[in-house]
């Protein structure tokens, strides 16, 4: 009796599949490889976009663009330099004291938590710290920490300078990203870079302003106490709320736990007013800073900064909001139907609006190098969103609530 035929399976692989496989595989290679590069571009961008509004405003005030750019930059390294010579020799100063002071303040709140059988475990586990290990790993992480404190001040300073050539050679540019794209896409990609500089822009603007308001209020609420280290908690306190979700936790932690030598009454009192302003930051102060642009469901936002962080640490969790934001713009400006969605009528006539506006730009640009086809393209982008938000609306969408939605 004949055993079982055996069958045999062959894959077959064409040349073309074959090249695409190896490319895609050298693609990945290499953006790994690159990604401190890309890194630094992407931060460039983000700076292009923070500073492109100011800039747009004093050339709309008849201010040449090479002086704009000029002003805006001065500025803004007057106001670093400021803020730097203020802050920095108290707030060192508040941090020695900090560390000077942390035996006195660990015996406190030891002391403290010896008081309720709850804590009392938490009360022998600070007692019994070994500054010896902690010692040796500090000096480990303190190098750890400083080479990457340089090759941070290094890609920023890399970034700065790509920004300002990046706005000087605008029209350039430009240019030269508009002639590798199609003429028939030329419009759309205006406008996916204008939604792109308003989302980028208006993110990291609404973030400097409630990290900042955050910080001048913890120092003014910590100074009315008479809480010392004022400056050293609030500074930390407002570079903190950059966190969704985390942030809270960072700013209320360390000014409670500081408001602890002051009694309880005090304590209660900062308690309050911290929860107080958190909630006035997310209810009101967040929708008027940010406006109505970026606006994520909770699910995405705390997935995007799990992945984010997961791959790229603090910058990555960071930069997820506003690319998350990119990426679903990108959805909704590609007209990419997802899986399950059926077409809206309004969508219909966006797209029929999007084949009119694109027709018109190529019987316009016809003939005309890409760099004077992207001016046109801006301007007609423009003019579709003055149309659509009124003649009174500003030039940039209004950008949303990340941090609470």
């Amino acid at each position: 009796m004949p055993g079982p035929r055996t069958r045999v399976v062959r894959f077959e692989l064409s040349p073309a599949t074959l090249i695409t496989v190896v490319l895609v595989a050298a693609g990945l290679w290499a953006t790994i490889r690159l990604l401190p590069v890309l890194l630094v571009l992407v931060m460039a961008l983000v700076i292009v976009g923070t500073l492109n509004p100011a800039v747009v405003w004093l050339e709309a005030h008849r201010v040449q663009r090479g002086l704009s750019i000029a002003i805006v930059f001065t500025s803004l390294l007057a106001v670093a330099l400021c803020l730097l010579t203020l802050t920095l020799p108290q707030l060192l100063a508040q941090v020695t004291s900090l560390v000077e002071q942390e035996p006195a303040l660990r015996a406190s709140l030891v002391a403290r938590l010896e008081g309720s059988h709850l804590t009392a475990p938490l009360a022998n586990a600070l007692r019994n710290i070994n500054y010896d290990v902690l010692m040796k790993s500090s000096a480990t992480l303190a190098l750890d920490l400083s080479t990457r404190l340089v090759r941070t001040i290094a890609y920023s300073l890399g970034a700065i300078f790509l920004a300002l050539y990046m706005m000087i050679d605008r029209d350039r540019l430009r240019g030269g990203l508009f002639a590798i794209v199609p003429r028939s896409h030329h419009i759309r990609l205006s406008r996916v870079m204008m939604n792109l500089e308003t989302i980028v822009g208006g993110y990291v603007r609404g973030q400097l302003l409630t990290c900042a308001f955050m910080a001048a209020f913890m120092f003014v609420l910590l100074t009315a106490c008479g809480i010392p280290n004022a400056l050293a908690i609030s500074v930390f306190g407002g570079i903190a709320d950059v966190l969704p979700y985390i942030g809270i936790f960072l700013t209320i932690g360390p000014a409670f736990v500081a408001a602890l030598s002051r009694g309880p009454t005090v304590t209660i009192v900062v308690l309050l007013l911290m929860l107080a302003y958190e909630e006035f930051e997310s209810r009101v102060l967040v929708p008027v800073v940010y406006g109505r642009a970026l606006r994520l469901p909770s699910s995405v936002v705390l997935f995007s900064l799990i992945t984010g962080a997961t791959l790229m640490g603090i910058v990555g969790a960071l930069l997820a909001l506003p690319v998350a934001a990119a990426i679903l713009m990108l959805v909704e400006e590609l007209r990419v139907e997802l899986p399950g969605e059926t077409e809206q009528e309004e969508n219909v006539e966006m797209r029929e609006r999007d084949v009119m506006g694109e027709q018109e730009y190529e019987r316009r640009t016809e003939g005309m190098p890409a760099e004077q086809a992207a001016a046109i393209a801006v301007e007609m982008s423009v003019g579709r969103r003055r149309a659509e938000l009124g003649p009174d609306a500003p030039l940039e969408a209004p950008v949303s609530d990340v941090k609470s939605d």
